[in-house]
């Protein structure tokens, strides 16, 4: 039996039928590299979304807007580039994605920003701002389409979590996305 399965998947590779490899995402930062596997099943429209804006260089030169250690780092917001602090956190490509919820919040969970629930009871995901856990946040779950997961620069993630912000959970020096990609 274990031969018939072995066989079975050798003439499914050979035949150009392997299992389509899940995407990836590289963020080059100011502080480092971190690489984020999607969820494409899980989350479909989230990620083609994310796909569109990553390869149109929408998230290039953005900043991380919101850091709070041992919660989350959040970029996305266009706003960011104004450098008007005040607006930071509202910004977002003029639309909103519906509510994909199936994922858990787990340590390195990438998921979409949304407006809270007296406004946005559909629970639809802000169009282009995400964040990235740094601990498992089980209190989030059922509440954010998660649609990735970082599976390298963890601890690029972690350095990003630990600087000085303001009253608001800004950074005080700007932690940038610098690049954007999609992994060939």
């Amino acid at each position: 039996m274990k031969e018939v399965v072995l066989l079975l998947l050798a003439s499914a590779t050979v035949a150009g039928c392997a299992p389509k490899k899940q995407q990836e995402v590289v963020l080059k930062t100011n502080y480092g590299t971190i690489v984020i596997q999607l969820f494409d099943k899980a989350a479909p429209v989230t990620c083609a979304n994310f796909i569109k804006l990553v390869n149109k260089g929408f998230y290039d030169s953005l900043q991380f807007h919101r850091v709070i250690p041992g919660f989350v780092i959040q970029g996305g917001d266009p706003n960011t580039r104004t450098g008007n602090k005040a607006t930071y956190g509202q910004g977002g490509p003029g639309y909103t994605l519906p509510a994909e919820i199936s994922k858990p919040n787990l340590l390195g969970s990438v998921a979409m920003a949304r407006l809270p629930d007296q406004i946005n009871p559909q629970k639809r995901s802000n169009g282009s701002q995400f964040y990235i856990c740094l601990a498992p946040q089980p209190q989030l779950d059922g509440q954010y389409t998660v649609f990735g997961q970082v599976i390298k620069g963890m601890d690029v993630a972690e350095k990003i979590g630990s600087v000085a912000c303001d009253n608001r959970d800004i950074p005080l020096k700007p932690v940038y996305i610098l690049k954007a990609s999609v992994e060939k």
